[in-house]
């Protein structure tokens, strides 16, 4: 089911609405056009009232747009690309490829939004001062003048995944030298906030009565969902750059003779596995030969299978995809995502096979790591089809963290 739609494009930026900004637009619309018919304006009436409610509601979310293209005309001068720039319910989103290089970066990109949010605040407010109070410019130039301030000031609460939360994260990286620390802290403080919004929504509708009261609520959760799962992607995060190769590697390889011929491994092996074939090594006289792979037999002619051995088709371990035990987990997925096979081989120091890794053991270390409730047999399927929802989160994430190194 389509939830967005294209409405145009600024300085190359697709804009984006969501189907739940239909919602917001028809409650903002009916609120403003309450306020218009009961300021007694000179000349309104019902019919006047309702489009000027809708007129301000669409004033206002083209305050939401350029705030957020503020965000993403600095993050375009560092060099990052901006995909498209989404209205939904809380307002807007830009989304960015990736994060700034340093925390005095970041804090640009995250302080650009609230100040477009007062130039526009200024604008409105001296246009306050062309028309009258009793006329419509007035009225309008006033409320869109006061939306903007109140927007300007929102967003710089600091706490996830508010501007002020961004800004929190930078100045927390510039002291401590540590971008996560300051995830931590901003997801942390975004919890809080939503969580005391939350709670203010619900004491307000319970003392006075007013179910407009539960719209702060409602924000307090959205901040508090938000901030939350910020939180997860720092621990995800952190994850992938403190465990090692060493710490998702399977053990369940396989070394054998490398003067077995070829239809003797076959036979004895291949065809004797239950399962799916596994890992082979091929070694002789006390060292490595190098990996064998399957798909190697089916380009040599059967009559060929008795004479050549596993030495003939073995791959030095130096010509092999490899890391070692104490790679990163952000850089073993990095180098599975560039190659063909399901499979990477960990060596150790001295150069031995150590074990080796695919998708489904960095997914299954991941899980172990974070208390995360992944079923073996989910685990077998990624082993088994190579990808899979849970796998395809952590590359977007590695990707994500190798970009901000």
């Amino acid at each position: 089911m389509r939830t967005n739609w294209r409405i145009g494009s600024l300085f190359g930026i697709p804009f984006y609405i969501d189907s739940s900004w239909f919602l917001i637009l028809a409650f903002v619309t009916f609120i403003n056009a309450g306020d218009v018919n009961a300021s007694g304006l000179s000349g309104s009436s019902p019919l006047l009232g309702w489009f000027a409610g809708l007129i301000l509601a669409l004033l206002l979310f083209a305050s939401v747009l350029l705030h957020e293209l503020g965000h993403s005309l600095i993050a375009r001068s560092q060099g990052i690309s901006v995909n498209s720039i989404t209205l939904f319910l809380f307002g807007g989103i830009a989304s960015l490829d990736r994060e700034s290089k340093t925390p005095g970066e970041a804090f640009l990109v995250a302080i650009a939004g609230p100040v477009v949010s007062l130039i526009l605040f200024a604008l409105f407010f001296s246009l306050t001062r062309l028309g009258s109070e009793s006329s419509l410019l007035g009225f309008v130039a006033a409320d869109l003048a006061e939306i903007n301030l109140v927007l300007a000031l929102f967003n710089l609460i600091p706490g996830l995944p508010l501007d002020g939360g961004q800004v929190l994260k930078a100045v927390v990286w510039k002291c401590t030298g540590d971008r996560l620390s300051g995830m931590r802290w901003a997801s942390a403080s975004g919890k809080l906030m939503g969580f005391l919004g939350i709670s203010a929504g619900l004491l307000l509708v319970l003392l006075t009565g007013e179910i407009s009261a539960a719209w702060i609520a409602l924000i307090g959760w959205f901040v508090l969902r938000n901030a939350s799962a910020y939180d997860r992607l720092t621990g995800l995060q952190e994850s992938l750059l403190n465990l090692v190769a060493a710490d998702a590697m399977d053990r369940e390889f396989r070394v054998i003779n490398a003067n077995l011929t070829l239809r003797d491994f076959a036979q004895e092996y291949i065809l004797a596995e239950i399962t799916a074939p596994g890992t082979y090594y091929a070694a002789s006289e006390g060292r490595y030969r190098g990996l064998i792979r399957i798909k190697d037999l089916h380009s040599i002619e059967r009559s060929e299978w008795e004479s050549k051995t596993l030495a003939d088709i073995a791959h030095p371990l130096t010509e092999i995809p490899s890391v070692q035990e104490k790679t990163s987990l952000v850089e073993v997925i990095n180098r599975l995502e560039q190659i063909e096979d399901r499979r990477i081989t960990v060596l150790s120091p001295a150069g031995a096979v150590a074990g080796v890794i695919d998708r489904g053991d960095l997914v299954k270390a991941i899980a172990v790591k974070q208390n995360l409730p992944i079923p073996d047999a989910e685990i077998k399927r990624i082993k088994a089809e190579g990808t899979y929802p849970a796998y395809m989160q952590l590359a977007a994430i590695a990707k994500s963290v190798i970009s901000n190194q």
